[in-house]
């Protein structure tokens, strides 16, 4: 079974000054059961695997972002929308918007959610956040488009689309950024192939720990560590461009000893991530 090529990265990694302040936080908002096999190449059909549903909290001194939003209050019928094939068992926890408030969060601090894609999984708990939902080009037209996954278009109806361009310079072997602070601190790299305007997004903190939040390049760590893509029928039904993934996701196992790699649906990739509370909060 061909592995996917990747030599790793030994360069110089881009400046960034976070300031005092600035953090991370997981929100785990359940997570849904899946076969190995389906997840990646060489997984075996006898084990399963969970696939979480995680927003992060980047906090920051000018501004706070949600990285994807997980499971909304709504989402068992957000599940009832899909199609059956799709409808995998499935255990909801506490919303985003309900660990923020248990943690006495001021969500006021929020400036949006910045999506690694449009996929229900990754936008339902927008149900319940009334803050800007952040796009790359094209994925705002692609949400609109689908047929089996309306999701998207149910919960934004009455949410404030931005929709930011790439007009940064490369950033870690991608062709182009957006730096949403200019510090270096949140830079958002394009990486359609999962879907149109699928993105990467890297997280640098003050004592200069590096994150890279990358969406469903793969969906769990068995992609980075075993080189693995998606099986060939997971390829057709999930990917918009199975090669840009393939290419997107060489790019980052490149950097999987200078980067602490976050497959969006990966529990143990969160590990580490502290999660958010009162305490922690309130430092903010």
């Amino acid at each position: 079974m061909p592995k996917i090529e990747a030599t790793p990265y030994t360069g110089p990694l881009p400046p960034a000054s976070p300031p005092a302040g600035t953090g991370l936080f997981q929100l785990p908002t359940g997570s849904y059961l899946t076969r190995a096999a389906l997840a990646f190449r060489g997984g075996r059909w006898v084990e399963h695997r969970d696939f979480a549903s995680t927003a992060v909290l980047v906090r920051h001194p000018d501004g706070d972002v949600l990285i994807d939003a997980g499971f909304g209050a709504d989402a068992a019928r957000h599940i009832r929308t899909l199609p059956a094939f799709r409808r995998s068992r499935h255990r909801l926890g506490d919303t985003a918007r309900q660990q923020l408030d248990a943690a006495g969060y001021d969500r006021r601090r929020l400036l949006g959610v910045v999506l690694t894609h449009s996929h229900w999984d990754h936008v339902s708990g927008l149900d319940s956040l009334d803050v800007p939902v952040w796009l790359a080009p094209g994925e705002r037209q692609y949400a609109g488009r689908a047929t089996d996954d309306r999701v998207f278009s149910l919960v934004t109806r009455h949410h404030t689309i931005r929709e930011y361009t790439f007009e940064g310079p490369a950033y870690l072997g991608f062709a182009s950024s957006y730096d949403v602070h200019g510090d270096g601190s949140v830079v958002i790299v394009p990486a359609a192939g999962h879907t149109p305007g699928s993105v990467v997004v890297f997280v640098t903190l003050p004592a200069g720990q590096r994150f890279a939040f990358i969406g469903d390049l793969t969906w769990q760590l068995d992609g980075i560590t075993r080189r693995a893509e998606r099986p060939l029928l997971l390829r057709t039904l999930a990917d918009s461009d199975a090669a840009a993934v393939r290419a997107d996701l060489s790019r980052v196992i490149a950097l999987a000893d200078r980067v602490h790699l976050v497959p969006a649906h990966d529990a143990r990739a969160y590990h580490g991530i502290p999660r958010l509370t009162a305490e922690t909060a309130a430092a903010s």
